[in-house]
């Protein structure tokens, strides 16, 4: 087994250092052309005529590029082109493979790396601290330590028992067929690490990325190409999801789908799936990861400033648009009393506006249904009597979707704000009575259908304990005395249960057992020669 990889380190862009200058330079440059986005199949571009526009989010009047969207004609063909470069890819071997993805890790690593965080900052309307450490840093890291595991599981899944005469064996087999990766805006890394994790153990996929992250997305694409990522592998199909969906899911050698993004779609995804069972090679394997309402509560006896910090970067950094992001609150009346206002005054300083000016803490909400879907929560909830909007609320989409950081204090700890996920700048807190703490940890578990993430703030072992035990079930990804968000790949795999997903947890190992199907083989080298046995001799 190679050496394990590390963690990608994260670079500051402080004012005057080279990584700064350089991606300056890059925004410029990006700023100043409008490309033609193609389909990428079997290895060609393919320009359909039938486009749409990628704007940028805090400036929706410019246009980044034109995209050729797939039609199912298209999407057929790439389906085809999958599962005719499966055995070629398959023949190459694991280590060729991983060669292929770590070459993509040292590409990002260098000359790539400001071309696509530009484009993940414009695009998706990212500061260029949270385009490091999602299209840089986490995709690195995604891409070695996936191949760091890949290339373990031939050994740790050997059968550990061969007899005299015997010689018993593990294949590493992918699965039968091509996956279909259906990715969100949010995250570059996610977008790129959902076709290409199933791809580094043998499958060959259709990805279908975002409409909102189609230019990122695309560079990283080209990124895999320059690499050596071989035609058909990988085929890259901007559509609609009716459109994929029809024909992905009724092709035969459809063999499972990769997904990140919301609860509703992937349960559709899933319905459809089971109706089409019949046709299938293989029974498919679902993986998904989905929404969140992810939460802090805060013990009596906690570190307020920590509480503090850690509620304003986890409800507000990248416009609250994380399934991980801090989204409600639970703290007690005490507390409250003395860090309240100072969290007021400290989101009052946050500074919001376009992604290139590096002084903004937070820039624009994805699109325009996004900015209609935000604001009508804010709007319900300052009509709610039950809820006061104490910072921010007010929304503007004239030059781009800018939605303030946001901050209600509810009566109710059911509200509508509480248990919904609003993937926006929005965060409630709900206010107990501090002897109520062992009640509001039932609260907190019982009020949202989601398991995402989740943290605790208590000072005493022994209370963090009881949270950690009450709350169990409520969270993939726990955190003590942290925001709930953050998840860094090898150390905290990522992944919840419930509404939340299938907790495959991406970024471990166990992400990629989905995508292989084992071959047992027993070598007998001993051949018997007799049919019969020894109890059948007469006595």
């Amino acid at each position: 087994m190679t050496s394990q990889p590390v963690n990608e380190p994260i670079l500051g862009y402080a004012p005057g250092s080279k990584e700064r200058t350089a991606l300056q330079a890059e925004l410029d440059k990006q700023m100043n052309e409008v490309i033609e986005i193609p389909c990428i199949i079997n290895g060609e571009k393919v320009f359909t005529g039938n486009t749409v526009t990628q704007v940028i989010p805090h400036n929706h009047r410019h246009v980044l590029a034109n995209v050729h969207i797939a039609s199912k004609t298209e999407i057929a063909a790439a389906c085809d082109a999958a599962v005719a470069a499966q055995k070629k890819w398959i023949d190459i071997g694991l280590e060729a493979r991983c060669e292929i993805f770590e070459k993509c890790a040292e590409l990002l690593t260098g000359e790539w790396r400001m071309k696509v965080n530009a484009a993940t900052m414009l695009n998706q309307s990212k500061t260029c601290f949270q385009a490091e450490i999602d299209s840089a840093c986490e995709l690195i890291d995604f891409w070695n330590f996936n191949c760091h595991y890949a290339r373990g599981f031939h050994e740790l899944y050997q059968p550990l028992v061969s007899p005299k005469g015997v010689k018993n064996s593990t294949e590493i087999r992918p699965l039968e067929g091509f996956v279909l990766a259906i990715t969100p805006f949010n995250f570059s890394s996610i977008s790129a690490n959902l076709p290409s994790a199933p791809a580094l153990v043998g499958n060959t996929a259709v990805w279908k990325p975002s409409r909102n992250s189609y230019l990122s997305n695309y560079v990283l694409m080209e990124l895999m190409m320059e690499a050596g990522l071989p035609a058909g592998v990988i085929n890259f199909v901007p559509s609609s999801g009716p459109d994929i969906s029809d024909v992905c899911l009724s092709h035969s050698d459809f063999s499972g789908v990769h997904f990140t993004g919301s609860t509703s779609t992937f349960q559709t995804l899933w319905q459809r799936i089971g109706e089409n069972l019949p046709r299938y090679k293989s029974y498919p394997r679902i993986v998904g990861e989905t929404g969140g309402k992810d939460f802090v509560v805060a013990h009596p006896d906690c570190d307020e400033q920590g509480l503090l910090v850690a509620l304003l970067r986890g409800s507000f950094e990248y416009q609250g648009q994380k399934c991980s992001a801090a989204s409600r609150a639970y703290i007690p009346k005490s507390v409250w009393a003395r860090m309240g206002q100072g969290l007021i005054e400290e989101v009052g300083k946050i500074t919001m506006g376009d992604a290139r000016d590096f002084t903004n803490f937070m820039t624009a909400v994805i699109d325009q249904r996004s900015f209609d879907k935000i604001s009508g929560y804010i709007q319900r909830a300052s009509s709610n009597p039950s809820c006061e909007i104490i910072v921010g609320g007010r929304c503007d989409d004239s030059v781009g979707w800018f939605i303030e950081p946001t901050i209600i204090v509810t009566t109710d700890p059911k509200s509508e704000t509480m248990v919904e996920e609003i993937f926006g700048p929005v965060l409630t807190v709900y206010l107990y009575d501090d002897e109520d703490f062992m009640d509001i940890l039932t609260i907190c578990d019982e009020s949202s259908p989601y398991a995402l993430t989740g943290s605790i703030f208590a000072n005493k072992e022994e209370d963090i304990q009881t949270a950690f035990n009450a709350l169990r079930f409520t969270a993939g990804n726990f955190y003590i005395n942290d925001k709930p968000t953050g998840a860094v790949v090898a150390q905290q795999p990522f992944g919840g249960a419930r509404a939340s997903g299938t907790n495959d947890k991406a970024g471990g190992p166990l992400n990629l057992l989905r995508w292989i199907s084992p071959r047992s083989i027993k070598h007998t080298l001993e051949t018997p020669q007799e049919w019969t046995y020894s109890f059948m001799q007469k006595d």
